[in-house]
């Protein structure tokens, strides 16, 4: 055969060779990508009309920064937790999976509660109370007949993100089906209409459902809370172990499963960090809400189930929101805004957002919340608390007041718990 024909017929046998090699994987990539789930094309429009369409959402202003690239996050926001101004966001009323930051709303919920103060209070725990954990749960060691102060198990809630610290304090509450329609009733009443609870603790459990911007909401409402700000800054803490007879009881060092809190396995502890939650299952993938500080502007981020194989791209990616959102504060329209309670009413008697029910197709409806003007005051937020806590009379017009005055729900001052050495 010709040196030329033989040159020839190879040149064709390799292109027909990569044909076949190149196109199923790209037929692959392109299959995948159209399998990848699709935020619905009609979500909520809680605190604006910008909020409920799909994709990202950003006003740019002169010498505005561009948003971070690379950002995989199928739902994401970041806000100003004193304005409530929202700065950007990636389908923020996407209803997914929360996985443990549930437990935010768990404990916005459940703190204040006369069944669970004083926090020095001691409860032995029982075999029932511990009976119906998910397979797999984190936990943080709570052993049957031993007893736990509130605040050990608050401890065990935020720092190990423990599902059977969940359970104890919901027992003392009055069970979870209680646990559950407590949480429920208190998202509506922060107008976090994206939630649907099943489980106190956030473990997968089918139609369980929650929002970036309604887990922001749950932040928001939480950080306004001394002991909720006292958890979830902790790093480090110790925790009680076993109980040998005639011996003093032993413990435990937990250390908080939040790394840019703590700094641990190769992710930067992030400047100005405060809490709050982050979270892990099958099905929500990785889920993180934070909160930060720095010269004086405190932003909110929430991301929720990056698709980056990236280790700990959830952390990643919240750290570059806040560090542009700290960079863009000023120089960019609010896209939307983070709702007050419905007990926070305006001028003319109506919960701020009440329209809002209507297009999400919720029923609505008023939720309790059970702090007190006695935890606003010894938490030294005042009028924050009040804003915040109080649901009756004449207190919840001077709630309203306030913020139609101010447009802000300052937070009380942020401190960081730095690792122990």
């Amino acid at each position: 055969m010709p040196a030329l024909k033989k040159a020839a017929l190879a040149v064709t046998s390799a292109a027909l060779l990569s044909a076949f090699v190149v196109t199923p994987a790209s037929a692959t990539g392109r299959d995948a990508a159209a399998k990848a789930p699709k935020p619905p094309s009609g979500m909520s429009q809680v605190g604006g009309e910008q909020l409920g369409r799909a994709g990202t959402q950003v006003n740019l202003g002169p010498g505005a920064p561009v948003l971070p690239k690379d950002l995989t996050g199928r739902s994401w926001m970041v806000s100003d937790a004193e304005t409530g101004e929202v700065l950007a966001s990636h389908n923020p009323h996407w209803r997914l999976p929360p996985a443990s930051t549930l437990k935010m709303l768990f404990a916005d919920t459940l703190l204040p509660d006369p069944a669970l103060q004083p926090k020095t209070r001691e409860y032995t725990v029982k075999d029932e109370d511990l009976a119906d954990l998910g397979e797999g749960s984190s936990l943080v060691g709570i052993k049957e007949d031993l007893s736990y102060t509130v605040h050990d198990l608050w401890l065990g809630v935020f720092l190990r993100s423990g599902n059977d610290a969940v359970h104890v304090l919901a027992s003392m509450y009055g069970g979870v089906p209680k646990t559950v329609q407590a949480m429920q009733a208190h998202a509506v009443e922060l107008q976090a209409l994206d939630t649907h609870v099943v489980s106190p603790d956030g473990y997968d459990a089918p139609e369980q459902v929650s929002s970036a911007y309604d887990l922001t909401l749950f932040a928001r409402s939480g950080l306004q809370k001394a002991d909720f700000r006292e958890y979830c800054s902790t790093a480090t803490a110790e925790f009680p172990g076993k109980k040998e007879k005639g011996k003093k009881r032993e413990e435990f060092g937990i250390q908080n499963t939040n790394r840019l809190l703590t700094g641990a396995d190769g992710v930067g502890a992030y400047k100005g960090i405060a809490g709050v939650k982050n979270g892990y299952t099958t099905h929500a993938g990785n889920t993180f809400t934070g909160v930060a500080e720095r010269n004086g502007k405190v932003l909110l981020v929430t991301v929720m189930n990056p698709s980056s194989d990236e280790t700990h791209a959830v952390y990643k990616e919240a750290a570059s929101l806040l560090d542009w959102g700290f960079a863009a504060s000023g120089k960019v329209t609010p896209v939307g805004e983070l709702v007050p309670p419905k007990s926070a009413v305006t001028g003319d008697g109506t919960g701020k957002g009440a329209e809002s029910d209507k297009q999400t197709g919720s029923k609505g409806g008023h939720g309790p919340d059970r702090a007190t003007t006695k935890a606003a005051a010894a938490d030294g937020s005042g009028g924050v608390g009040i804003a915040l806590g109080i649901t009756g009379g004449v207190l919840v017009l001077l709630a309203g007041a306030v913020f139609l005055v101010n447009r802000r729900w300052p937070l009380p001052d942020l401190v960081r718990r730095r690792p122990r050495p």
